[in-house]
């Protein structure tokens, strides 16, 4: 192979990996995202449970 092709084999396979560290960034930062929005929900949930505890401890079923 001559030393333009390797260059441009070499470039391509950067750029793909630029590609794919960028990628991953992204879906790290989603998971940090959903993450937080998971503890404020269970947080809020704790909230309310503590300001009224007897709700949600029965519940009624009939057939």
């Amino acid at each position: 192979m001559d030393i333009g092709g390797l260059s441009m084999v070499m470039s391509e396979q950067r750029a793909a990996q630029q590609v794919d560290v960028s990628l991953m960034k992204k879906a790290m930062d989603s998971g940090d995202q959903q993450k937080d929005f998971i503890q404020d929900m269970t947080e809020s949930m704790k909230m309310q449970q503590a300001a009224e505890p007897h709700k949600g401890s029965s519940i009624d079923v009939s057939l």
